[in-house]
């Protein structure tokens, strides 16, 4: 039977409609891989609420998704690494390989990354993609393609853990509990820290939290200096690594970070940030940095998962088939507060 491509196409905001659209072929460097799971991140929900994230604007049609996994099922004549039926995760982001920034070790920040689903580059919500094989990894047969399109989350959660220097015996905040924020989590605890505490106003995610091992803060509800303060007995937290990345949490962040701690912005929530105390970035010799993404940490975060370091599928809310696409998307965002990762996954 002919392989039929189809696509789940943005035409309109909060608009799907399902196209067929040509089957792609491999090249030289390339495998064509069939979905079988894609993940529905934040990022995705925004481009389909509102059609633009910062200077990134969509042009309809387009399709989203950048979390995904599936089988390879075509491959070029130089693929040496995959063979046909192998199951593989998809890193999204391809760098040009040639700037400043690819060639000095930081290709997360190359200028010209095409990045699926980050206009004017189209996303994965198709039955059938051609990929750089030098992206697309093979996963150990104790991992699922749902876990494999999990993955590009973890990294995230993983280079902050990295960049925060988290070890063993460190006590950790986490602002926010969203997706990113639960698997900073799971990776800061998969890196040592005895006492991870994670801040956020929703209760589901709260209690997603709380189910993942984390002490938990409702910051609407109590005082999170006070309470940070209680459970360090005076010292403060040895890192924090800030998912929301807003104004009050960034505050907050330098106020209950010990001396010499480090605080790591993993999250953006605002354009700018005001009323940061000074005071306490100087006097108590705070560091202060950021991550974007990550670099060569899907092995890691594969190697983490199927080891049984990392339980990825706690931080699964709900799982739809391709043809629920619109809906995934719609409880996404409608039901927000219920929600922390839909997952669509599709037939065989």
């Amino acid at each position: 039977m002919e392989k039929k491509n189809r696509a789940a196409v943005l035409t309109a905001l909060k608009t799907f409609e399902f196209q067929d659209i040509p089957m792609p072929h491999a090249g030289a460097d390339e495998v064509v891989v069939q979905l079988k799971a894609v993940g529905v991140c934040g990022s995705d929900v925004h481009y389909y609420n509102k059609g633009r994230i910062g200077d990134f604007v969509v042009e309809f049609p387009f399709i989203l998704g950048h979390e995904c996994a599936g089988v390879v099922v075509e491959k070029g004549e130089n693929v040496k690494h995959l063979e046909i039926g192998d199951q593989v995760a998809l890193e999204p982001g391809v760098p040009c390989g040639t700037c400043e920034m690819c060639r000095t070790g930081h290709y997360n920040l190359c200028p010209d990354v095409k990045f699926l689903a980050t206009p004017p580059y189209n996303g994965c919500l198709m039955n059938y993609i051609a990929f750089p094989a030098a992206y697309a990894f093979k996963l150990p047969e104790n991992l699922s393609c749902t876990e494999g399109a999990l993955l590009e989350p973890l990294a995230i959660g993983i280079n902050a853990a990295l960049t925060g220097g988290v070890k063993l015996g460190d006590t950790v905040l986490i602002s926010g509990s969203g997706c990113i924020g639960l698997v900073t989590l799971l990776a800061a605890k998969a890196y040592g820290a005895s006492k991870v505490i994670v801040s956020d106003v929703i209760p589901l995610r709260l209690e997603t939290a709380r189910k993942l091992g984390a002490i938990t803060i409702n910051s609407k509800e109590e005082n999170l200096q006070e309470r940070v303060k209680e459970l360090t007995n005076g010292r403060g937290v040895d890192v924090v690594l800030d998912c929301a990345g807003f104004s009050a949490t960034v505050a907050d962040a330098v106020r209950v970070v010990r001396p010499a701690g480090k605080v790591v912005v993993v999250g953006l929530g605002a354009d700018e940030w005001t009323g940061i105390p000074a005071g306490p970035i100087s006097n108590k010799e705070i560091q202060i940095t950021s991550i974007f993404r990550y670099k060569n940490l899907y092995p890691t975060a594969i190697n983490a998962v199927a080891s049984g370091s990392i339980d990825i599928k706690g931080i699964i809310s709900r799982t739809y088939n391709f043809d629920d696409t619109p809906e995934a998307f719609r409880t996404a965002l409608e039901c927000a507060t219920e929600t922390v990762k839909n997952v669509i996954v599709f037939p065989d």
